[in-house]
Protein backbone atom coordinates (compact mmCIF):
# COMPACT_ATOMS: atom_id res chain seq x y z
CA UNK A 1 0.00 0.00 0.00
CA UNK A 2 1.59 3.16 -0.85
CA UNK A 3 1.64 6.91 1.05
CA UNK A 4 0.10 9.15 -1.53
CA UNK A 5 0.50 12.45 0.53
CA UNK A 6 0.95 13.47 4.17
CA UNK A 7 0.13 16.65 4.12
CA UNK A 8 -1.47 17.40 7.80
CA UNK A 9 -2.35 20.24 9.23
CA UNK A 10 -4.42 21.73 12.45
CA UNK A 11 -8.04 22.70 12.74
CA UNK A 12 -9.91 24.78 10.95
CA UNK A 13 -11.18 26.61 14.28
CA UNK A 14 -14.17 27.83 12.28
CA UNK A 15 -12.72 28.98 9.11
CA UNK A 16 -14.91 30.54 6.05
CA UNK A 17 -14.39 28.80 3.33
CA UNK A 18 -12.48 29.68 0.25
CA UNK A 19 -14.86 33.06 -1.56
CA UNK A 20 -15.13 31.03 -4.47
CA UNK A 21 -17.26 28.41 -3.58
CA UNK A 22 -21.06 28.95 -2.93
CA UNK A 23 -21.75 29.35 1.04
CA UNK A 24 -24.46 27.09 3.07
CA UNK A 25 -22.95 27.84 6.30
CA UNK A 26 -22.48 31.15 8.54
CA UNK A 27 -19.48 31.46 10.83
CA UNK A 28 -21.28 30.54 13.93
CA UNK A 29 -22.53 27.13 12.17
CA UNK A 30 -19.06 26.02 11.82
CA UNK A 31 -17.81 26.23 15.05
CA UNK A 32 -16.84 23.36 17.49
CA UNK A 33 -16.95 23.29 20.83
CA UNK A 34 -13.48 21.95 21.23
CA UNK A 35 -10.71 24.24 18.61
CA UNK A 36 -7.48 22.10 19.50
CA UNK A 37 -5.99 21.21 17.48
CA UNK A 38 -7.49 18.38 14.83
CA UNK A 39 -3.88 16.49 15.02
CA UNK A 40 -3.53 15.79 18.39
CA UNK A 41 -7.06 14.73 18.57
CA UNK A 42 -6.57 12.10 15.87
CA UNK A 43 -3.14 11.12 16.83
CA UNK A 44 -3.89 8.15 18.49
CA UNK A 45 -5.29 5.34 16.38
CA UNK A 46 -8.67 4.11 17.04
CA UNK A 47 -9.08 0.23 15.61
CA UNK A 48 -12.54 0.55 17.06
CA UNK A 49 -15.81 0.41 15.30
CA UNK A 50 -17.60 4.02 15.66
CA UNK A 51 -21.31 2.23 14.18
CA UNK A 52 -23.05 -0.78 14.78
CA UNK A 53 -23.07 -4.27 12.91
CA UNK A 54 -26.55 -3.05 11.33
CA UNK A 55 -25.41 0.08 10.59
CA UNK A 56 -22.12 -1.45 8.60
CA UNK A 57 -24.31 -4.24 6.75
CA UNK A 58 -26.69 -1.90 5.57
CA UNK A 59 -23.84 0.42 4.37
CA UNK A 60 -21.82 -2.35 2.99
CA UNK A 61 -24.91 -3.48 1.17
CA UNK A 62 -25.48 -0.09 -0.47
CA UNK A 63 -21.66 0.17 -1.60
CA UNK A 64 -22.76 -3.11 -3.23
CA UNK A 65 -25.71 -1.62 -4.76
CA UNK A 66 -24.32 1.61 -6.14
CA UNK A 67 -20.71 1.33 -6.92
CA UNK A 68 -19.55 -0.41 -9.81
CA UNK A 69 -17.21 -3.39 -9.90
CA UNK A 70 -13.92 -2.66 -11.09
CA UNK A 71 -14.52 1.24 -10.48
CA UNK A 72 -12.02 3.86 -8.68
CA UNK A 73 -13.19 4.80 -5.33
CA UNK A 74 -11.82 7.45 -3.35
CA UNK A 75 -12.49 6.83 0.67
CA UNK A 76 -12.69 10.04 2.12
CA UNK A 77 -11.99 10.28 6.26
CA UNK A 78 -11.65 6.79 6.15
CA UNK A 79 -10.08 4.47 8.84
CA UNK A 80 -8.35 1.13 9.53
CA UNK A 81 -11.80 -0.42 7.43
CA UNK A 82 -13.70 1.06 3.91
CA UNK A 83 -16.48 -1.65 4.44
CA UNK A 84 -16.68 -1.86 0.89
CA UNK A 85 -17.88 -5.52 -0.15
CA UNK A 86 -15.28 -7.94 0.11
CA UNK A 87 -16.36 -9.97 -2.73
CA UNK A 88 -16.17 -7.08 -5.42
CA UNK A 89 -13.25 -6.45 -7.24
CA UNK A 90 -12.28 -2.46 -7.26
CA UNK A 91 -9.74 -0.80 -9.40
CA UNK A 92 -8.17 1.95 -7.23
CA UNK A 93 -9.06 2.11 -3.92
CA UNK A 94 -7.67 5.49 -2.07
CA UNK A 95 -7.77 6.23 1.42
CA UNK A 96 -7.74 9.68 2.89
CA UNK A 97 -7.58 9.99 6.97
CA UNK A 98 -6.61 11.97 9.63
CA UNK A 99 -3.79 8.96 11.22
CA UNK A 100 -1.56 7.02 9.14
CA UNK A 101 -1.52 4.08 11.39
CA UNK A 102 -5.24 3.75 11.09
CA UNK A 103 -4.91 3.25 7.17
CA UNK A 104 -2.14 1.47 7.05
CA UNK A 105 -4.38 -1.15 8.66
CA UNK A 106 -6.97 -1.15 5.83
CA UNK A 107 -6.64 -4.17 3.94
CA UNK A 108 -8.98 -2.52 1.52
CA UNK A 109 -7.03 0.51 0.31
CA UNK A 110 -4.38 0.39 -2.63
CA UNK A 111 -3.06 4.10 -1.47
CA UNK A 112 -3.81 6.59 1.14
CA UNK A 113 -2.71 10.18 1.79
CA UNK A 114 -3.62 12.01 4.69
CA UNK A 115 -4.74 15.39 4.51
CA UNK A 116 -6.82 17.97 6.97
CA UNK A 117 -9.73 18.85 5.10
CA UNK A 118 -10.58 21.74 7.60
CA UNK A 119 -7.27 23.33 6.97
CA UNK A 120 -7.09 22.26 3.52
CA UNK A 121 -10.30 21.54 1.64
CA UNK A 122 -9.32 21.72 -1.70
CA UNK A 123 -6.22 21.29 -4.28
CA UNK A 124 -6.37 17.11 -3.60
CA UNK A 125 -3.36 15.82 -5.98
CA UNK A 126 -5.86 13.89 -8.46
CA UNK A 127 -6.69 14.44 -11.57
CA UNK A 128 -10.29 15.68 -12.71
CA UNK A 129 -12.39 13.42 -13.28
CA UNK A 130 -10.35 10.67 -11.94
CA UNK A 131 -12.47 8.29 -9.68
CA UNK A 132 -16.09 6.37 -10.14
CA UNK A 133 -17.49 6.74 -7.05
CA UNK A 134 -16.48 9.04 -3.90
CA UNK A 135 -17.67 7.89 -0.24
CA UNK A 136 -17.33 9.66 3.06
CA UNK A 137 -18.67 8.02 6.18
CA UNK A 138 -19.94 8.93 9.58
CA UNK A 139 -17.33 11.87 9.24
CA UNK A 140 -19.33 14.83 7.65
CA UNK A 141 -20.41 16.38 10.95
CA UNK A 142 -16.62 17.33 11.30
CA UNK A 143 -16.07 19.26 8.17
CA UNK A 144 -15.81 23.11 8.61
CA UNK A 145 -15.98 23.90 5.18
CA UNK A 146 -18.03 21.31 3.52
CA UNK A 147 -18.81 23.45 0.39
CA UNK A 148 -15.31 23.27 -0.88
CA UNK A 149 -14.75 19.93 0.09
CA UNK A 150 -17.90 18.91 -1.60
CA UNK A 151 -17.06 20.95 -4.57
CA UNK A 152 -13.61 18.90 -4.72
CA UNK A 153 -15.92 16.01 -4.67
CA UNK A 154 -17.72 17.24 -7.84
CA UNK A 155 -13.99 17.56 -9.34
CA UNK A 156 -12.47 14.21 -9.11
CA UNK A 157 -16.06 12.07 -9.87
CA UNK A 158 -16.07 10.83 -13.56
CA UNK A 159 -19.30 11.83 -15.00
CA UNK A 160 -22.22 9.72 -14.17
CA UNK A 161 -20.12 8.90 -11.03
CA UNK A 162 -21.33 8.41 -7.32
CA UNK A 163 -20.82 10.30 -4.16
CA UNK A 164 -22.40 8.36 -1.26
CA UNK A 165 -21.93 10.41 2.63
CA UNK A 166 -23.34 7.97 5.08
CA UNK A 167 -24.12 9.08 8.69
CA UNK A 168 -25.81 8.44 12.19
CA UNK A 169 -26.39 10.07 14.90
CA UNK A 170 -23.29 9.29 16.46
CA UNK A 171 -20.78 11.78 17.05
CA UNK A 172 -17.50 12.82 18.74
CA UNK A 173 -19.75 15.77 20.20
CA UNK A 174 -17.04 18.10 21.29
CA UNK A 175 -15.61 18.03 17.11
CA UNK A 176 -19.21 18.02 15.23
CA UNK A 177 -19.96 22.20 13.63
CA UNK A 178 -22.75 23.85 15.58
CA UNK A 179 -24.83 23.32 12.52
CA UNK A 180 -24.41 19.73 12.56
CA UNK A 181 -24.56 19.21 16.56
CA UNK A 182 -27.63 21.48 17.35
CA UNK A 183 -29.77 19.35 14.40
CA UNK A 184 -32.21 16.45 14.27
CA UNK A 185 -31.74 13.47 11.72
CA UNK A 186 -34.09 15.06 9.05
CA UNK A 187 -32.02 18.82 9.28
CA UNK A 188 -28.75 16.59 8.98
CA UNK A 189 -29.80 15.09 5.70
CA UNK A 190 -31.29 18.58 4.47
CA UNK A 191 -27.89 19.99 5.55
CA UNK A 192 -25.50 17.17 3.61
CA UNK A 193 -28.31 18.03 0.28
CA UNK A 194 -27.54 21.47 0.61
CA UNK A 195 -23.80 20.51 0.16
CA UNK A 196 -24.80 19.34 -3.32
CA UNK A 197 -26.44 22.34 -4.16
CA UNK A 198 -23.58 24.36 -2.91
CA UNK A 199 -20.91 22.54 -5.02
CA UNK A 200 -23.27 21.79 -8.37
CA UNK A 201 -23.15 19.84 -11.39
CA UNK A 202 -24.69 17.00 -9.24
CA UNK A 203 -27.86 15.29 -9.76
CA UNK A 204 -31.15 16.05 -7.10
CA UNK A 205 -29.65 13.93 -4.02
CA UNK A 206 -31.71 10.91 -3.12
CA UNK A 207 -31.74 9.88 0.97
CA UNK A 208 -31.72 6.41 1.68
CA UNK A 209 -32.82 5.55 5.51
CA UNK A 210 -32.89 1.80 5.14
CA UNK A 211 -31.16 -0.61 2.79
CA UNK A 212 -32.92 -4.43 2.64
CA UNK A 213 -30.05 -7.04 3.79
CA UNK A 214 -29.58 -10.28 1.94
CA UNK A 215 -30.92 -13.15 4.72
CA UNK A 216 -27.51 -14.14 5.27
CA UNK A 217 -26.23 -10.90 6.52
CA UNK A 218 -29.75 -10.12 8.68
CA UNK A 219 -28.95 -13.33 10.50
CA UNK A 220 -25.39 -12.59 10.67
CA UNK A 221 -25.94 -9.45 12.09
CA UNK A 222 -27.92 -10.95 14.77
CA UNK A 223 -25.87 -13.28 15.75
CA UNK A 224 -22.77 -10.34 16.08
CA UNK A 225 -25.30 -8.47 18.19
CA UNK A 226 -25.98 -11.23 20.24
CA UNK A 227 -22.44 -12.06 20.91
CA UNK A 228 -21.74 -8.12 22.36
CA UNK A 229 -21.82 -6.10 19.92
CA UNK A 230 -21.76 -2.34 21.30
CA UNK A 231 -25.90 -1.21 20.72
CA UNK A 232 -26.84 2.53 21.79
CA UNK A 233 -29.88 4.47 22.49
CA UNK A 234 -31.32 2.63 24.66
CA UNK A 235 -30.25 -1.15 22.87
CA UNK A 236 -31.96 -0.06 19.71
CA UNK A 237 -29.37 -0.35 16.48
CA UNK A 238 -27.79 2.71 14.83
CA UNK A 239 -30.19 4.32 12.79
CA UNK A 240 -28.95 4.66 8.92
CA UNK A 241 -28.80 7.48 6.75
CA UNK A 242 -26.96 8.18 3.77
CA UNK A 243 -27.49 10.65 1.08
CA UNK A 244 -26.41 9.72 -2.77
CA UNK A 245 -26.35 12.15 -5.71
CA UNK A 246 -24.55 11.61 -9.26
CA UNK A 247 -22.34 13.82 -11.00
CA UNK A 248 -24.00 15.20 -13.78
CA UNK A 249 -22.65 14.61 -17.76
CA UNK A 250 -21.77 12.02 -19.46
CA UNK A 251 -18.40 10.24 -20.79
Amino acid sequence: MALVSTATTSGGNGAAPPPAVREVLDRRQRQKLSAGDDREFYSVPRLVHHLDAGFRAQLTQLYRQRIPEGGDVLDLCSSWVSHLPPERKYGRVVGHGMNAAELGRNAQLSEFFVRDLNRQPSGWAFADESFDAVLCCASCQYLEQPEAVFAEMRRVLKPGGVAIVAFSNRMFYEKAIAAWRDNTDYGRCVLVKSYFAAAGGFSEPEVVKRVELPAQATGLVQQVQMWGERLFSGGSSDPFFAVVAHKLGTE
